[in-house]
Order: C-alpha cells, then sequence, then structure tokens
C-alpha cells in the first residue's frame, strides 16, 4: 500500500484451490466497476527510474519514486525533479510552486491530517535538512513540517498505511526515533512520535539477509494489518514472509500463518522474497497477495495471484484461488470498486501449465489485468504495457517494474519503470480513467424453482417440460434448428452455453454461446479462442453456479469443477474435484441447478436429483437423492442436452 490515501479538498493469475478448511470459501461473485482500459491523455513523464507512489490532496496529485526528471508533454524540455513533484490531476499541469528537494527515491505517500503529504523512502536529507526516510511536507510548497519527528535510523521506508491518526511504516529498518522496532512501527501521524504500545517486530531475514517488511495494508475498519516482507519471524513466532496482526488494543500476531512462502521459488540468490505486495477486499473480509519468485508452483505459491481469507486460523493456511501466470512477476496489487488490479513483469494468466510460455488456458495479459475477488480470472479488460509505433526518441515499450496501482478519485494511477502503456506514451506515471469503464453485473442461473427443463430428443429438437422443482408437467416439443451437434448444455442469466462438436477445431468439438430467453435459440458463436485447448464434448452434463462450471465427465465417476468466467468467457486451466459420496456420476447424462439442487438424468433414463452444497464435505451426499421420473417411452433423460429456464 504504497501509495497514498485520497484527502478532500477541505483537506480532511491456473487457478488451484486448497484441500483445508480454506477450500470451503466459495465467494459469490458482486457487481464491479472497471476504470476505462484507455489511459489518460493529460498525465505528465517521468525519466529514468520507476513511480512507485500517489497520493491525493483535493486536486492536486503527488507522485513519488526513483525518477530523475520530468515533462509535461512528449515535446516538452525534460526539467530536473528527482524523487517527488506534483500536478494538477484535471489538467495534467505539473506543480511550478511544490518543489520539495530530497536525496533520495519516495517510495511510499500519504495524504496526512492537517493538510500535510508524509513522505517514506530511502532519503538522509530534505530540502537541507537531515530528516531519514520519513518526512512531512506541506502540500502546497513542498517545505518541511518543522514539528513533524517520525524518522527511521537507517535502512529505508518501503510502505505505509494510514487510518485515523495512526500511521503505520513498513520497512528496512531497526529503529525509529530513536527506539528499537524492527520492520514495523505506527507513528502518531499528526505528530511523527512514535506509539510505545506497537512492540510488533518482523525480524530473522530469509537466506542469511537483513529481516526487513515490504508491504503492508490495513482492513477498512483499521483492526487487522496485513504484512509481507523477507522475514521468518514476528513478534518471535514462525511467520514466513506474511503476517496478520491484530492492532486494536495491544497490537497482537494472529493465529494465521501459510507455508506456501516457506518451499523455495527459484534461485534465493535472486528472490530473497515473493510477496511483493498485499491488499484487502472492501470489507476486510479477505485480502490478496502477488508474489515474485520463479519456478517452484505448486509448491510454494511463486509467480501467482492469490487469494486468502481474514477470518481463517491457524497454521497452513492455503489459498482460496491461485492464479499462476507462468513464471512471471507480479508487482503490485490493487483493490477497487470489487475489481482486482495487478501489475507487473507477466505475459499471462491462467497459465499453470507452462513456463515462459502460453500454456492451455493462458490468457494474454501483457504486464496489467484486472481478476475479479470470486474467482481471481481475468475480466475482459485488456490495454497491456505496449506504446505505440510513434514512441518518442529514448522511451521503452516494456519494463521489468510496475510498483505501484492506485485508486485515485478519478481513476486507478499506475507508476512503472518503462513507458509504453494502451499503445500509447505514458512515461513512468500514467491514469486509466473510472469515465469510459463499465459495470460487470454477475450472471448466474435461474434462482426460481418452477419453470420448464428442457431436453434435446432429436437433432434441432428439445422437449420442453414444466417442472416445480419435484414434478413434471406434460412435455411439448421445440424445433430449434440452431442447436446442432450439442452435448453438454448449460444456462446462465439470459443465454446457454453449450458444448458443439465442430470438426477441424483442435479438439473436435468448442464451448458455444446461444441467446436463450425461452422463445428460439439464437444462432451460436464461439465462447473464446482461448477456450480451444479444452474438449467439452467429453462433458456429460454441467451446470454453472457463482463463478464455477460444474460437470461429469465420460468414464470418470467423479464431479468435478473449473472456474469460469462470464465476463470474457474464460475458462480455468485447472480441473478439481469435489467431494462426494454415494453417488455414480460415470451414469449421469445432463445436469441442471435448480434451487439448491442438482437435476440430473442418467443412463438408466430416470430423472433425478439432489442437494448440492459447494461448500460442504461432502458438497453431494446420493443417499439424499430422490427419483423424479422414470424413463418412459415418451421421455428418457439419458443425454447430456439438458437444462433448467423459468421460459
Amino acid at each position: 500500500m504504497r501509495a497514498g490515501v485520497v484527502a478532500l479538498a477541505t483537506v480532511a493469475a491456473v487457478l488451484t484451490v486448497p484441500a483445508t478448511s480454506a477450500a470451503a470459501a466459495v465467494p459469490a461473485p458482486q457487481p464491479g466497476t472497471l476504470v476505462s482500459a484507455d489511459p489518460a491523455d493529460a498525465t505528465p513523464h517521468a525519466r529514468d527510474g520507476e513511480t512507485r507512489a500517489f497520493a491525493q490532496i483535493g486536486d492536486t496529485v503527488f507522485v513519488g519514486g526513483s525518477f530523475t526528471q520530468i515533462r509535461q508533454t512528449a515535446a516538452s524540455a525534460w526539467i530536473a525533479r528527482p524523487y517527488l513533484f506534483a500536478y494538477d490531476r484535471r489538467t495534467g499541469a505539473i506543480s511550478t510552486t511544490f518543489l520539495p528537494a530530497l536525496d533520495g527515491a519516495v517510495n511510499s505517500l500519504v495524504a496526512g491530517p492537517g493538510g500535510t503529504l508524509i513522505v517514506g523512502g530511502a532519503f538522509k536529507n530534505v530540502n537541507g535538512v537531515s530528516r531519514k526516510n520519513l518526512v512531512a511536507l506541506h502540500p502546497g510548497t513542498g517545505a518541511t513540517v518543522a514539528g513533524w519527528v517520525g524518522r527511521s535510523d537507517g535502512g529505508m521506508i518501503r510502505d505505509m498505511a494510514l487510518h485515523g491518526n495512526w500511521l503505520y511504516v513498513a520497512g528496512a529498518f531497526n529503529w525509529l526515533n530513536g527506539a528499537a522496532h524492527s520492520g514495523l512501527g505506527r507513528l502518531d501521524a499528526t505528530t511523527g512520535a512514535v506509539d510505545p504500545t506497537f512492540t510488533v517486530d518482523a525480524t530473522v531475514g530469509r537466506h542469511g539477509t537483513g529481516s526487513y517488511a515490504w508491504t503492508i495494508d490495513l482492513t477498512p475498519d483499521g483492526r487487522t494489518l496485513a504484512v509481507g516482507g523477507n522475514f521468518t519471524s514476528v513478534d518471535g513466532l514462525p511467520r514466513n514472509q506474511m503476517a496478520l496482526v491484530d492492532v486494536t488494543g495491544t497490537p497482537t500476531v494472529l493465529d494465521w500463518s501459510t507455508e506456501k512462502f516457506v518451499a523455495p521459488c527459484a534461485s534465493p540468490a535472486t528472490f530473497v522474497h515473493y510477496v511483493q505486495d498485499v491488499e484487502f477486499g472492501p470489507d476486510g473480509s479477505w485480502f490478496v497477495v502477488g508474489t515474485n519468485g520463479g519456478a517452484g508452483w505448486p509448491a510454494a505459491y511463486c509467480d501467482a495471484l492469490v487469494r486468502f481469507e481474514t477470518g481463517a486460523r491457524g497454521a497452513g493456511q492455503l489459498g482460496t484461488w491461485v492464479n499462476f501466470t507462468g513464471n512471471d512477476t507480479i508487482t503490485s496489487v490493487e483493490v477497487a470498486d470489487n475489481i482486482i488490479y495487478l501489475g507487473g513483469h507477466f505475459r499471462w494468466l491462467n497459465n499453470p501449465n507452462a513456463s515462459d510460455a502460453a500454456g492451455p488456458g493462458a490468457i494474454d495479459r501483457l504486464g496489467i489485468a484486472a481478476v475479479t475477488p470470486a474467482t481471481g480470472l481475468p475480466v475482459n479488460w485488456n490495454p497491456g504495457r505496449r506504446g505505440s509505433d510513434t514512441m518518442p526518441p529514448g522511451t521503452s515499450t516494456w519494463g521489468s517494474q510496475l510498483p505501484v496501482l492506485w485508486r485515485g478519485s478519478d481513476g486507478l494511477y499506475f507508476g512503472h519503470n518503462s513507458d509504453g502503456m494502451g499503445r500509447e506514451y505514458h512515461g513512468r506515471l500514467g491514469m486509466f480513467p473510472l469515465a469510459g469503464g463499465r459495470t460487470i453485473t454477475p450472471k448466474n442461473p435461474p434462482t426460481a424453482t418452477t419453470g420448464h427443463l428442457y431436453l434435446g430428443t432429436a437433432e434441432g429438437q428439445l422437449a420442453k417440460v414444466p417442472f416445480d422443482g419435484a414434478a413434471l408437467g406434460a412435455p411439448t416439443t421445440v424445433s430449434q434448428p440452431t442447436y446442432t451437434g450439442a452435448g453438454a448444455t448449460w444456462r446462465v442469466s439470459d443465454r446457454i452455453y453449450w458444448s458443439h462438436l465442430v470438426p477441424g477445431t483442435p479438439t473436435g468439438s468448442r464451448l458455444d454461446i446461444s441467446m436463450f430467453n425461452g422463445g428460439a435459440i439464437g444462432v451460436p458463436w464461439e465462447s473464446s479462442g482461448y477456450n480451444d485447448w479444452f474438449n467439452p464434448a467429453a462433458m456429460t452434463g454441467a451446470f454453472f453456479l457463482d463463478g464455477r462450471l460444474y460437470y461429469t465427465r465420460a468414464g470418470a465417476n467423479a464431479l468435478y469443477y473449473r472456474y469460469f468466467e462470464v465476463d470474457g468467457n474464460y475458462l480455468g486451466a485447472t480441473e478439481f474435484t469435489l467431494p462426494t459420496t454415494g453417488m455414480t456420476w460415470s451414469s449421469v447424462r445432463g445436469m441442471a441447478w435448480v434451487g439448491g439442487r442438482i437435476v440430473y438424468g442418467a443412463t438408466d433414463g430416470a430423472l433425478r436429483s439432489v442437494p448440492f452444497d459447494p461448500a460442504g464435505a461432502p458438497a453431494v451426499n446420493g443417499a439424499a437423492a430422490t427419483t423424479l421420473a422414470p424413463a418412459t417411452a415418451a421421455l428418457t433423460w439419458s443425454t447430456p442436452r439438458m437444462f433448467f429456464s423459468v421460459q
């Protein structure tokens, strides 16, 4: 959380799932709002180094990093303005009055109380006066706030987080204001004085290195602090790279730990720590971690985006989901408007099956992406860290770092160590505006229990059978000439998805989509070229619920699922098996989710239903199954071509 909070003008990537209790979390998709994929044109540019932090006070945006020069436009002359500058968010005009002088890089910015700008980094002097790694500045001029006493003695400040009047700091230091503090501390944000009650230390660095805390974030209620770094001990407790701290009352390390950062990734000399950034969700009940590390998964969460549940307790915590890049770095994450944004040096997401290449399921996302909190799969937002064909001389279109993503009042700000974004020139920084973005509304099957079961009875023909969740009515025959070559079918909102036999495709079949409102099935279109690796014809039944595609497979006696993101129609690259008992899944032919139950046909032609709890252990107990209808001469429930619709 290196970027600062907003102050008012009035100064105010394969997806894997764990096998422990964390696996029981089945997050329900929620509406989310995406920013535009077209970066704002008026933002200024920086040169050399990288942008690492943003903060906003009123309409002024403050920018910190390791850059040395800035300019207004691609045609403007470079101005020497190292490490920190400000500009007007409305016009992009660089401030000519905010002129602080620092002798080292800025890593973190916070809009502090009383109209101050708090700066953390790796500097010794500010405006000609000793101010070691911490300083409070006047936002109008950049002058030092003389009475603000915070400092770290040696090392650096890497990250800061503010809640109320408490300023949390993280970095590579052993002292704050002359008092012993290792890697973590809490200050009075108004005065910079150290809080003596906060004595939580991050110590014992990995692989013989000095310990440090690299990234921190707070739950919105300010009660829980998440910490990531190269430490292996927090307050004397074993915590390898990740810890949660209860900061209410006397700060205490929580009984939450994971071993997924203990196992080695690539060469420890190259990757001392893997945890690069951490960010809580909007209600604090979950958080995400972006990592680097190279090879090492699935034993370790290397080069991955991981969701954890805040309220889980105990050792050995595993991710609710894990999105692997295929051995490419994630350096920053930001959760905003119920969307998770991530940036770094990655080329793909949903890529657990290959290293430094696009494996089955890989979705191209060059250095920046947006995913859903429920599944971790990408949504249809793909600006890419790409420059234009007319980039200014001396610029680069691709770099190894995107150190910061930060949601300001008007959009998503990004800082990187290159100059291309969204096929435009954006030297070291830029912003994706909220204006021009869009809202993603989750889609699901019908929630009603009264409607119709549709059953494929012949090529281009369906039986429409009234169904109230327990009993069937008299069927009628419906001609659907576009519904041909069909296999497993499932309903999602206003459409159906189905396996379509298509000779000449990589697998001989593909996933198709057709609009459906109870009348004619529309002309199908292919769900996504990203799914060409998958053979849906092998499915003998399928239904969709809360971001997961559940299905059975020919010749296999199990109920499987993959994540499936309807916004973009991306299929998860990893297959999971649900715990069930008492079911012969190999005989299932056709499935639908109706009112919390799986309604399914079978090779014996009968129709049955069974309660379904995706978070249960087991999720399905066959002993509770009931027979809804036997096979008859008129209707045999022994085909995967079945789905439920209200209409």
